[in-house]
């Protein structure tokens, strides 16, 4: 894959979602304000190949969002950004593997490059 690969983050925060654009600007960013929106993205745009998330959602929290996209769409590498640090939900779905990594927030443009490019290589 490469720099062209699509990648989907899905936040319920807006302004989350225009600073994680402008960090990626040089790949394509699709943004979701939700976790159904979410799941509609990924319907739409089969060649979204990373996605991430944030954890802390109105409507549906981070690894619900991610259980059901993986579900349908288990092809995908998922991401999980929080605030929160290992809680026993979020070490049970990286031991399960719903999730390949999760970033601690406030994030910054390097993390997210770097496992961008890691996602892109497994």
């Amino acid at each position: 894959m490469n720099s062209n690969t699509k990648i989907l983050y899905v936040d319920d925060e807006v302004i989350n979602l225009l600073l994680f654009k402008k960090h990626l600007s040089e790949y394509e960013v699709l943004t979701a304000p939700d976790g159904q929106k979410g799941l509609e993205l990924l319907a739409e745009i089969p060649d979204i190949s990373v996605v991430f998330s944030d954890m802390q959602m109105q409507k549906m929290d981070g690894i619900e969002f991610i259980s059901k996209a993986k579900k349908r769409y288990p092809e995908k590498k998922y991401i999980l950004l929080t605030c929160l640090g290992i809680i026993p939900e979020i070490q049970q779905a990286l031991d399960s593997k719903l999730i390949m990594k999760y970033i601690r927030e406030p994030i910054n443009r390097g993390e997210i490059i770097e496992a961008r490019n890691e996602m892109v290589k497994c």
